[in-house]
């Protein structure tokens, strides 16, 4: 789908500016409208692209499985996320597959222990849910309540509707403090100065082709080194992902990045061999130390942020509780005070 047209806003007073058109600050802006709120949106690059580590995401909603490792804000807000993005983009509700090689064994028990909403697959319940696996692995869960997107159709889909709506992205720079009024900061890791605690977390992805290997759900390979998830996409395509490296260091995928995820892949189906490298992109995902997003307000300004690797998921709920704080003043559990 097009994305909006890139222009400077003119026209009617808006009742909050927003600084950031990731997936945090089209869902802010979203909100707004929903209650009846003029927002205004910029950005220094436009609208979505691969300027934001939003263009980057794997797109799973999958808030269970996060729960192996998340806090309980992010399960129990991630679980609303799958109907709110329904309302905007394509969302494919065939859940998520959790694997692991015979090795690595006791990481599936691991992983079924911190978690919930699973149902424990054998090699037989693992063919009929994904064919093209059959006797490649004995053991799994099923998590049959999330959900996936394509997080680029997304982000082009949601700036859609708020084009709409007659909400264009404006190309420039902003500083919260110079701007009048309330202000929804959704600047990830530029607003850091503004935020004691936050710190970059680098992420690397790949793309792969193929025409021989179809999977009709995200699936997560578990390994004690090497985690993998693989999300299908449309038209033979496949995200590879799960790099998680303490670093603020921005650059292209390294070689052992690209080692590890292409290795893991392989362990899960060895006809990954054969794919076709497609795309290779990294970025850093803004985290504070507990890895929770959460709305911190510092007078008139709202910075929503944190969304590490929670964004399609937690976004929503962050820009919800932003919205409904500006309309009515009431605050909710993500809310974090100065």
């Amino acid at each position: 789908m097009a994305r909006s047209t890139i222009s400077m806003r003119s026209g009617p007073m808006s009742d909050v500016t927003i600084i950031g058109a990731g997936v945090a600050g089209l869902w802010a802006a979203r909100s707004c409208l929903a209650r009846g709120l003029t927002p205004r949106l910029i950005d220094r690059a436009g609208p979505p692209g691969p300027h934001g580590c939003s263009w980057w995401a794997g797109g799973m909603l999958a808030p269970d499985c996060e729960g192996a490792t998340a806090e309980l804000p992010v399960v129990v807000h991630g679980r609303e996320a799958a109907d709110l993005w329904a309302d905007v983009t394509r969302v494919t509700r065939n859940g998520t597959l959790v694997l692991a090689p015979e090795r690595d064994r006791r990481e599936l028990d691991r992983f079924a222990a911190r978690t919930d909403g699973k149902t424990a697959c054998d090699a037989a319940a693992i063919a009929a849910l994904e064919p093209d696996l059959s006797g490649q692995h004995r053991r799994g869960l099923f998590f049959a309540a999330e959900a996936h997107l394509d997080p680029r159709l997304a982000l082009s889909d949601l700036a859609r509707t708020l084009l709409d709506a007659g909400v264009v992205v404006e190309i420039g720079e902003a500083e919260p403090a110079t701007l009048s009024g309330p202000v929804i900061d959704c600047r990830g890791l530029a607003a850091a100065d503004d935020l004691p605690g936050l710190r970059g977390v680098r992420g690397e992805m790949i793309v792969l082709h193929s025409d021989e290997i179809a999977l009709s759900r995200p699936i997560r390979l578990l390994h004690p080194r090497h985690p993998l998830y693989v999300v299908p996409r449309a038209d033979g395509l496949f995200m590879l992902g799960a790099t998680q490296i303490e670093s603020s260091a921005r650059g292209r995928v390294t070689a052992r990045s690209a080692l590890e995820l292409l290795s893991a892949a392989y362990a899960l189906d060895p006809r990954f061999a054969e794919a076709e490298i497609v795309e290779m992109g990294a970025d850093l995902r803004p985290a504070f130390a507990d890895h929770v997003p959460r709305v911190l307000r510092r007078g008139r300004i709202l910075h929503l942020n944190g969304l590490f690797r929670h964004g399609f998921l937690m976004a929503p709920a962050l820009a919800e509780q932003a919205a409904e704080y500006l309309l009515t003043g009431k605050t909710g559990d993500l809310f974090d005070e100065d």
